[in-house]
């Protein structure tokens, strides 16, 4: 019990990129042991009418990781890039940038597979979502530096150029979703940031949406009986 108390004080006082790591971790174990039920069920199918009996999976299918290398890469990138974010904005808007990529990325890959007619395999992974994180920091601040060992120091904008390449180059392999996902998150972080540092903040509306939501399922206190 010690081991669980542990890490849920653990969970507790971690920031938001820190919990979204927890939660990858533990549905990534729970996908190991119940692959065909999760895979099945919580990953984005690529034809639309699935999708319509399935709609949850436009969110669900960006915690579901099938490969132990998908999982680590993916959650190592978003673990620098995602308190780097933090160091700019808000939790708030770090989930809007998440979530909103989540959602664009996902709608770019069920449009690409209904506007192309092709088959493909169902889409997991958080790869969209952190696309348009790594995108909209570099955005922010093209011209800051990450000191990487045996590298030295390579601007933002560098690394995310070559983060765009890699889906780029994905382009060409047949079963191809899974890159169209990473560059629609891309571009909607790159349209997002761009707005934001504008002043125009296009998440608004969906942090509202989250805040409404976050409200309802809160317990409200009782205030004291006065007479």
């Amino acid at each position: 019990m010690n081991f669980i108390n542990d890490i849920k004080l653990a969970f507790n006082k971690a920031n938001i990129v820190e919990k979204i790591i927890y939660i990858n971790v533990f549905l990534f174990l729970l996908t190991a042991i119940f692959s065909t039920f999760f895979i099945e069920y919580f990953t984005l199918p690529t034809t639309f009418d699935e999708f319509k009996s399935k709609p949850w999976t436009l969110i669900s299918y960006a915690f579901i990781h099938q490969r132990i290398f998908h999982v680590l890469s993916n959650l190592l990138v978003l673990y620098y890039i995602g308190n780097l974010f933090l160091n700019f904005h808000t939790q708030k808007q770090f989930l809007n940038f998440y979530f909103l990529g989540i959602i664009i990325g996902g709608l770019t890959f069920i449009g690409y597979y209904y506007l192309t007619n092709k088959t493909g395999t169902s889409l997991g992974g958080a790869s969209a979502a952190i696309s348009t994180i790594f995108i909209a920091i570099a955005t922010k601040t093209p011209r800051y530096a990450l000191r990487l060992r045996f590298i030295g120091s390579v601007e933002l904008w560098v690394l995310a150029s070559i983060w765009v390449s890699l889906s780029v180059l994905q382009l060409a392999n047949p079963n191809n979703g899974g890159a169209i996902a990473h560059l629609g998150g891309a571009l909607f972080g790159f349209i997002y940031a761009s707005q934001l540092s504008k002043g125009n903040d296009i998440g608004i509306g969906f942090e509202r949406f989250w805040d409404s939501l976050v409200n309802y399922f809160t317990p409200k206190k009782r205030s004291p009986l006065k007479t």
